[in-house]
Parts: C-alpha cells; structure tokens; sequence
C-alpha cells in the first residue's frame, strides 16, 4: 500500500506528534510499504524523520516528491542542512522541475495523490496547499485518513 502525506508548514496547537506516530504506525499495520513525502518544512520534514526511524524496524520505503530541485534555496542554513540530511536518507527522489515553476507545488501534490492509495492528512485550515491536496484526492476517490 502505497500512502501519500500532506500537511502545514505550520503546526498548530492541535497537532501531536504521539498522533501522527499512531497514524504512521498504523498504516504500516495495514501494509503501508511506500510513503511519497513532499519534503516541505513542518509536517512533511516530520512525516519523513519519523519514517526514517520506522524504518529500522519496518520495511519501508521513503519517496522524496520534489517539486523543484532548488525547493530548499530559500530556507535557513539550519532548515536546509536538516532538509539536505533527510533527503539523503530517502530510498528514492522524484523531481518535477530543475527551477521552481509557478504551480509546481501543486503539481508535486498532484504526483503524489496519483501515486498513492491512501492519503494521511493534517489539515487545519480551509486553504493553500493541504487544502487542495485534500480536495483533490477526494476527487479521484482515494481515502484519506485525517490526523
């Protein structure tokens, strides 16, 4: 089972990191074997440290799904060494685009949801990118479990 991940950049106050453990945990319960994680700062970077650590005990699979080889140029030297560290870690990367394009966050998400059987998704707020993600894969029928 292949599950794709979404989530804010922002982790608001109702968020548990207990809790996304579970649904991960969870997942590979139900033979969960490949996760497409987006690589973007807060919930993404999570999902991926915590699969990475699964990882050693579960036969997983992490997929970087990159939206644009240059996704991390703009975030701090500490984010981008965190971001460089679990992105070496990855079993496999997908990049869309050498350069960002407009849309190719979307595009990203779009690639993902394709890809996948199952959505895990923290979504708070009723706009930007989870949002859409969310819509979409409700679109093309996939379930989605919620955090």
């Amino acid at each position: 089972m292949r599950v794709a991940l979404t989530g804010h950049r922002v982790l608001g106050r109702k968020f548990s990191p207990g809790a996304l453990e579970r649904a991960l945990c969870g997942l590979i319960a139900e033979g969960a074997d490949t996760f497409y994680c987006g690589m973007a700062l807060g919930f993404d970077s999570l999902c991926c440290e915590y699969l990475l650590k699964l990882r050693r005990e579960h036969p997983v699979k992490v997929v970087a799904c990159i939206p644009c080889a240059d996704q991390a140029s703009r975030y701090s030297p500490r984010a981008k060494a965190k971001y460089d560290a679990l992105l070496a870690a990855c079993d496999e990367r997908i990049i869309l685009h050498e350069k960002y394009e407009n849309g190719c966050m979307f595009e990203r998400n779009r690639c993902m949801v394709d890809n996948c059987d199952v959505l895990l998704a923290y979504l708070e707020s009723e706009r930007g990118g989870t949002y859409y993600t969310v819509n979409y894969a409700k679109k093309k029928g996939k379930r989605i479990v919620f955090l």
